[in-house]
């Protein structure tokens, strides 16, 4: 994303409230599991996401990844086990914990009749409520996008590298303590994708812990401190991106996932 860099704008700001310690977990999945009457998507995922961490959640489509992730953001319910999120319970603390996180999914669209400024307008006030730190969060959402003269224009116009910008800034400019993002740069050009990685490293610098699931393995080597691949709603690996290379003896993280997953 153009212009001054996403640490320069977040500069002394971290989303770790002062007196919280940093290495405390973000996130710890207990159990977790989700049924549709037989079929079991998610199976019994033990799971913990350190604070300011990257951490990727990939595996074959179908096998739960989107399933977790929205459980995590309060989306669905568990059927089994516990989430708990900054120490929140997602199902008990539902809407304390809505209050520290941000989600977007891969299919997430805007309001293609609103200009690209009004969008972050009237998100900021869904969001936050209060003018003043909603008129704070345009103003991080219209740096980050780097859309410039563009945000005038109607989204419908808009290419998906530009939406996806739009949306990527939505889901960061609230400063959420926890952004879950699932397959980020889908479909973007090589330009695009670079600029998003690049800026969710640099808010991850600033504070700010992600979640983040994709089938680019070369995006998630890039981005993610850990890896939890999954398959069948169930956990098969979780360690960096090095220590799976070195586990299966190759310097390829996609031979480690078709190992894995296959």
């Amino acid at each position: 994303m153009r212009g001054r860099s996403a640490t320069a704008i977040i500069s002394g700001w971290a989303s770790t409230p002062p007196g919280s310690p940093f290495n405390m977990n973000a996130v710890e999945l207990r159990g977790l599991t989700k049924k549709y009457e037989d079929f079991e998507a998610v199976s019994g995922l033990d799971l913990s996401v350190s604070t300011g961490e990257i951490f990727a959640l990939v595996g074959p489509n179908g096998v739960g990844k989107s399933t977790t992730l929205k459980m995590i953001a309060t989306i669905l319910t568990p059927t089994a086990g516990t989430i708990s999120v900054f120490g929140l319970d997602t199902v008990r603390d539902a809407a304390r914990v809505r209050e520290v996180i941000s989600y977007l999914p891969e299919e997430a669209g805007a309001y293609k009749n609103l200009t690209g400024r009004e969008y972050l307008d009237f998100m900021a006030m869904v969001f936050l409520k209060d003018p003043a730190r909603a008129a704070e969060a345009v103003k991080f959402g219209v740096e980050l996008c780097g859309l410039g003269d563009k945000l005038r224009e109607k989204i419908k116009t808009y290419s998906k590298g530009m939406a996806r910008k739009l949306l990527l800034a939505r889901a960061v400019m609230i400063r959420p303590k926890l952004a879950i993002l699932d397959e980020p740069t889908s479909g973007l050009d090589i330009i695009n994708g670079y600029e998003i990685r690049k800026t969710i490293k640099q808010l991850a610098a600033g504070g700010t812990t992600f979640i983040i699931s994709s089938h680019n393995m070369a995006e998630i080597e890039f981005l993610s401190g850990r890896i939890a691949v999954i398959n069948k709603g169930k956990l098969l690996a979780c360690d960096t991106p090095a220590a799976l290379k070195a586990k299966f003896s190759t310097q390829d993280l996609e031979e480690v996932f078709v190992e894995l997953a296959g």
